[in-house]
């Protein structure tokens, strides 16, 4: 557990939470929104300013990240929370729960908005990820603006400023109800923008009007703070992110299933270097939510950390990524769900120099990389300071030299490194392992031997019965 001293800049934020009915912050990811949202919401319950908040986030996001903040610091140990999600039945005992917090998905808005009405509790209401909230057609958005008149404060939560001003309406009505950009969306893009492109009456797109970014940034001074990592440079130059992923009980059941046969194989007294190398790999498989078989076919086993990935994809809202992978299998699969949910996103595989190259160029939204097949030399600080560990590598000369493909000379921002780590998995085996640095090897293999321990001799297994007189 740690003790949170805030950054200038930290501080800052927290302040403009509490001062402010409403509030955006645009923190680049890795800048400490999520630590610096619940220490506001800490010192506005301990006020007595709000009694009820809710946070609303993408569905990954809402499974473990903010309550996993709040058990990283001291200083919010005493904040309850619930998780509003599943089914009907599961949210409605989550909401009947007496807490703090309440963190829920965005797809429970309008089900939250029905259900309550004019009678909504929740007086704090928190946007992670508030660009999903941009457009003003969507049911989401409607659902929050017929039951805003009831929140009292809102803060808005995202990793980059909108590049397009026309989103812009939608997130700022939540913030003010509209008293600095119009009541109606038609009134802010008539007084801000002309058409651009047109065929007759039907315009298909917009621009602003001469003079009219400057005028919005001015009316958007007091509720937007916008920091980019490289305006920090105090920060550290290397930012770690884990991001928690959470099985649901009947995936979460498979894995331990599995896991379990896996350990059975081996004797937990003298597991080898190889031995570990090759049950953790078995067992990052399982985290990536598919595994080979004996004929080395794949069988997907489920979707849960594609999910984390493609919201933090969503997250990044357009930034670049360098994404590592580890096994075949997940190339296919990220290559696949990239094609089918980002439309216009331009990516590709790490096959040479071409690509490289057009990483270099930002002519690449994503590129995708096995660690080691780009390990020595080649330089990629050019195309972007984001690194995605889609799986993390028991090597650990293999991980540091992943890095050092952003994280080197030459590089212009602080290089922020995400980790998809599956909670009590193999995931944070390896962490844990990679974070001992010189001791790695060693550091995995009393991790699965702690594993295999466990799975030849269960903590809850039952005593054995006695015999009759």
């Amino acid at each position: 557990m740690n003790s949170f001293i805030p950054h200038p800049y930290q501080q800052d934020c927290i302040n403009a939470v509490i001062e402010r009915p409403g509030v955006a912050l645009w923190l680049e990811m890795g800048l400490g929104k999520t630590v610096v949202t619940l220490t506001a919401i800490a010192t506005l319950l301990q006020l007595d300013e709000v009694s009820k908040v809710l946070i609303v986030a993408p569905k990954k996001v809402a499974e473990a990240t903010w309550q996993d903040e709040i058990k990283k610091w001291e200083h919010l140990q005493w904040l309850r929370t619930s998780t509003v999600l599943g089914t009907a039945k599961q949210r409605e005992q989550a909401l009947l729960k007496r807490a703090d917090i309440y963190i829920t998905n965005r797809d429970s808005v309008v089900w939250l908005a029905t259900r309550y009405g004019r009678r909504w509790p929740f007086d704090m209401v928190v946007l992670d990820e508030a660009s999903s909230f941009k457009h003003h057609s969507t049911q989401r958005f409607k659902a929050l603006r017929r039951v805003r008149p009831f929140i009292h404060r809102v803060v808005e939560l995202t990793g980059t400023a909108p590049k397009d001003y026309m989103d812009l309406w939608a997130q700022v009505y939540l913030l003010d109800q509209g008293r600095r950009l119009g009541q109606r969306f038609t009134q802010y893009r008539d007084n801000y923008f002309q058409p651009d492109k047109r065929n007759g009456m039907q315009v298909y797109s917009w621009r602003p009007r001469k003079g009219a970014e400057e005028v919005i940034q001015a009316k958007l001074a007091d509720i937007a703070i916008s920091i980019q990592a490289a305006d920090h440079l105090h920060l550290p130059d290397k930012i770690i992110e884990d991001i928690p992923v959470v099985f649901p009980d009947k995936d979460w059941q498979t894995y331990q299933e599995m896991q379990t046969a896996k350990l059975l194989e081996v004797d937990s007294e003298t597991i080898t270097a190889m031995q570990a190398a090759t049950l953790t790999g078995k067992l990052l498989q399982l985290c990536n939510g598919a595994m080979y078989d004996a004929e080395k076919q794949v069988h997907q086993l489920n979707h849960c950390k594609l999910d984390a990935f493609m919201e933090l994809i969503d997250a990044l809202d357009g930034q670049k990524a360098l994404v590592f992978y580890g096994f075949d299998f997940d190339r296919e699969l990220l290559q696949a769900e990239l094609k089918a949910r980002e439309k216009g996103l331009r990516f590709a595989v790490l096959a040479g120099r071409e690509e490289a190259d057009a990483w270099n160029r930002g002519e690449l939204d994503v590129l995708l990389a096995q660690p080691a097949s780009c390990a020595y030399g080649l330089n990629l600080q050019a195309g972007g300071h984001h690194l995605i560990w889609y799986s993390l590598p028991w090597n650990l000369e293999l991980y540091e030299q992943g890095n050092a493909r952003l994280y080197r000379q030459g590089q212009q921002h602080p290089v922020i490194i995400h980790r998809l780590l599956v909670k009590n998995g193999a995931d944070e085996l390896v962490a844990r392992a990679l974070e001992s640095k010189s001791a790695c090897q060693q550091g995995l293999i009393q991790g699965i031997k702690a594993l295999a321990e466990e799975a030849h001799h269960p903590r809850n297994a039952p005593a054995e019965k006695g015999g009759g007189d």
